[in-house]
């Protein structure tokens, strides 16, 4: 499929986001007993565990002094706050002053809340318009319990607008990168489609990989074991995630946490599909989750390699553009344009 020279223009890199989303904003076991910290789209927003386990989302700030309430402590199903131990409800509202008079009233000060849930391993946040959080669902990743599925977990952590991300992500022609961690090649895209929700591109290419027998998960650590040889490479920007399938061995999500105009983190999730294996399936199901638990982490020098050398490139574009906002570059995959467009329809809503 090809595509005519696009020029592409840059006020892009300035949008927010769609707040009416929920956001992967941290992984489950990095809340423990101490509250979490975490920005999405410069919102401050502290993550706490109750006594039963349920996660509370406040906004990190204690409005008696403006300090963060990430450096208090969870009692119960209430944080306290550090500085002089002002207590507030899941719900946001003050219950307790230690040193309250008796001829004194609790203040009526009301901290935002956020509607927060646990799933696949994450915990998303919702920063918009509570009345729609039940309406839509955070990003479904069935592979995260399946027993057929072998995890990889990358955090990338980048200085640059998130739009730089998705662009990355949705160019498969940028293979060129990865000479020491190539995963695939010769990428081709024959089709595209998009709707106000997301864009799929759909690219052939040539794999490295082939998981179809016992000893061929050992690739993604044997770089000599590779052989290329064609697969359908399919990538989609689903607003606000990103999700691609290489073939049938390799699913990669990619959970966007944008921080602000000048700052991105994101969770990238690699699948190795383990379907080939007849007989594992057969084998009992304690087994088979001491396999998949045993070989999480098994593609993490490979992943961390890719996401190493596409910050680079990212936070480079990045500083291009800070030094000269007007400067217009070319563009020859039609894929980043619908990607745009898309960024543009979301972030307007």
């Amino acid at each position: 499929m090809s595509s005519p020279k696009i020029t592409f223009y840059h006020d892009i890199r300035n949008l927010g986001i769609n707040q009416n989303h929920w956001y992967a904003v941290a992984r489950s076991i990095e809340l423990k007993s101490q509250p979490l910290s975490i920005t999405l789209w410069h919102q401050p927003i502290v993550l706490y565990r109750g006594c039963n386990g349920k996660i509370y989302g406040l906004e990190d700030i204690c409005p008696h002094r403006f300090v963060k309430l990430s450096s208090g402590r969870a009692i119960a199903d209430e944080l306290e706050c550090t500085y002089h131990g002002w207590r507030f409800e899941s719900s946001g509202k003050c219950s307790h002053v230690p040193y309250l008079a008796s001829n004194q009233k609790l203040p009526t000060c009301q901290i935002q809340t956020f509607p927060v849930q646990e799933l696949n391993g994450f915990i998303w946040v919702f920063p918009g318009d509570k009345s729609l959080a039940n309406l839509v669902s955070p990003q479904l990743i069935p592979e995260w319990e399946h027993l057929n599925y072998i995890a990889t977990i990358s955090v990338i952590k980048c200085r640059a607008h998130y739009s730089y991300l998705v662009e990355n992500l949705m160019d498969m022609h940028h293979g060129h990168l990865h000479q020491n961690w190539q995963a695939w090649a010769a990428a081709e895209l024959i089709d595209l489609s998009e709707n106000d929700h997301q864009v799929d591109a759909y690219y052939q290419a040539q794999s490295y990989y082939k998981i179809d027998k016992i000893w061929s998960i050992s690739q993604l650590l044997f770089p000599a074991l590779r052989q290329l040889h064609p697969e359908p490479l399919n990538v989609s920007y689903i607003y606000p995630n990103w999700v691609s399938n290489l073939g049938k061995d390799f699913k990669i999500y990619c959970l966007l946490l944008p921080i602000n105009e000048r700052e991105t983190q994101a969770y990238l999730i690699h699948f190795t599909s383990l379907h080939a294996f007849w007989r594992l399936h057969k084998l009992p199901e304690w087994f088979r989750r001491f396999v998949k638990k045993s070989l999480f982490g098994s593609a993490q020098k490979l992943l961390d390699g890719l996401v190493q050398q596409d910050v680079e490139m990212i936070e480079e574009e990045q500083q291009a553009y800070l030094k000269n906002p007007q400067r217009r570059n070319y563009e020859l995959n039609s894929a980043l344009v619908s990607t745009q467009r898309l960024i543009r329809k979301q972030a307007i809503k």
